[in-house]
C-alpha cells in the first residue's frame, strides 16, 4: 500500500504543489513549495500562540489569535486551490 501511495504522489506531470488526499477531501503537499507553504502556516500559528498569555481576555484572544488564524487559514486554502489539483472527494488511489 505504501508503494502505491508513494507512486500516486510522485505521479505529478502538472507539477502541482498539492495533490488530493488519498481519502476524503483536501490536499497533501507533494513538492517542496507545498511543504514550505505548510511550514510557514504552522510557524504563523505558533507565533500567534506566543502572543497570548494568562492575562489575555476572551475578547483580546479573538483579536490576537482567532481572526489572524482565520486569515492565515484562508490564505492557505487559496494557495492550495491555486497550486493544487482540483479538489474532489476521493476514496483510495484513483484508477487510471
Amino acid at each position: 500500500m505504501f508503494k502505491e501511495y508513494s507512486d500516486y504522489l510522485r505521479d505529478n506531470p502538472h507539477h502541482y504543489w498539492f495533490k488530493n488526499k488519498l481519502y476524503g477531501w483536501g490536499w497533501t503537499p507533494v513538492r517542496w513549495q507545498g511543504w514550505l507553504v505548510l511550514a510557514l502556516y504552522l510557524i504563523g500559528i505558533f507565533a500567534l500562540s506566543l502572543r497570548l498569555d494568562q492575562q489575555t481576555t476572551d475578547q483580546e484572544a479573538v483579536y490576537k489569535f482567532m481572526i489572524p488564524v482565520a486569515i492565515l487559514t484562508a490564505i492557505l486554502l487559496v494557495v492550495c486551490y491555486k497550486t493544487g489539483e482540483k479538489p474532489h472527494w476521493q476514496w483510495g488511489i484513483p484508477k487510471k
